[in-house]
């Protein structure tokens, strides 16, 4: 199953509709794995939050949610570099989207109350390859702090 994602995620050029919402929604909890792999520190919190972002996302029950990141758990492992990971799904992402999908990055590397260099780094490149500049990231992780009732460190 996993390996048929993987399949259908890096065609070179995939079919219209090849790609269903699932299999974009995977690919996108990936992007959260990655992140909080970043820092090669994976806690139980991040898995936590990871959960609530794809519940919160696309009402899913607790255990869709766990089940759904346990998926982006082995894709991202599989997964090549985040640049061509990221150009993979970028066309499966509408641009209303993007926005919350930054954001949802910025919660995945909050939810520790920590923020490591690498997360950020993983952070700024896919919010450049989503077409998202550095002042809508900057407004996003603010909202993210806010909402987490965290202050900004920067």
């Amino acid at each position: 199953m996993f390996r048929n994602l993987l399949t259908r995620l890096f065609a070179e050029d995939p079919e219209p509709g090849r790609i269903d919402a699932t299999d974009a929604e995977v690919a996108l909890a990936a992007l959260l794995v990655r992140v909080a792999r970043a820092d090669d520190r994976y806690h139980q919190i991040e898995q936590q939050r990871i959960e609530q972002v794809l519940a919160r996302r696309r009402g899913l029950s607790p255990q869709q949610a766990a089940e759904r990141r346990a998926a982006a758990e082995m894709i991202e492992a599989e997964a090549p570099d985040t640049v061509r990971f990221t150009r993979t799904i970028k066309d499966r992402i509408a641009l209303e989207d993007r926005f919350g999908v930054i954001a949802a990055m910025w919660e995945v590397a909050y939810s520790d109350e920590d923020r490591g260099p690498d997360e950020e780094t993983v952070i700024r490149l896919v919010a450049g390859l989503l077409g998202i500049n550095d002042r809508d990231s900057a407004l996003a992780r603010q909202q993210v702090l806010e909402n987490m009732g965290l202050t900004s460190k920067d």
